[in-house]
């Protein structure tokens, strides 16, 4: 995906989109299990984190990741808490103006990193609660494989969904 405002506008309406009607401790664990289920299938080395506020709800390292996709998603994760926004999104923002995240954003590299892969859960009348990252994949492989589990989750709830 490239930076032009059509890939930021794409970005922003998945944000919209993908607003859940509640988040629990079982909904943290059905989107990790989703998310497991669709690497598998992928056989895509990653590692999967969930998190509401501070709290990790679920972890998952399926073989061929390692301990840097840990640290990647925490990298990624901390994107998130501080933009509200997906990590892919704040990396394009930057790339659109003509820039890059490490240059412009006055944040230390091995804190924060603007890369695809964590995207916030966004709970109707709640806002921004947690996050969902995936690391292992290039960038734009990870960001889709959580957009993707994202989508699941949300059919999951049926009507409630809206």
């Amino acid at each position: 995906m490239n930076a032009g405002p059509d890939a930021i506008e794409e970005l922003q309406a998945q944000e919209a989109r993908l607003v859940l009607p509640r988040f629990t401790y079982d909904d943290a664990w059905t989107l990790g299990t989703i998310l497991v289920g669709l690497a598998r299938e992928r056989r895509a080395p990653v590692a999967i984190d969930v998190r509401r506020g501070a709290q990790q709800l679920f972890h998952c390292a399926l073989p061929g990741s390692s301990a840097d996709n840990d640290a990647w998603i925490d990298r990624k994760r901390r994107v998130v808490e501080r933009y509200g926004v997906s990590s892919f999104l704040v990396g394009a923002r930057f790339r659109a103006k003509g820039t890059t995240f490490e240059a412009s954003s006055r944040l230390d590299p091995d804190r924060f990193a603007a890369h695809g892969g964590s995207f916030p859960l966004a709970v109707a009348g709640a806002g921004v609660i947690g996050s969902v990252t995936v690391s292992g994949l290039p960038q734009a492989e990870d960001h889709a494989l959580v957009v993707l589990g994202l989508e699941r989750l949300l059919s999951s709830y049926g009507d409630a969904a809206g």
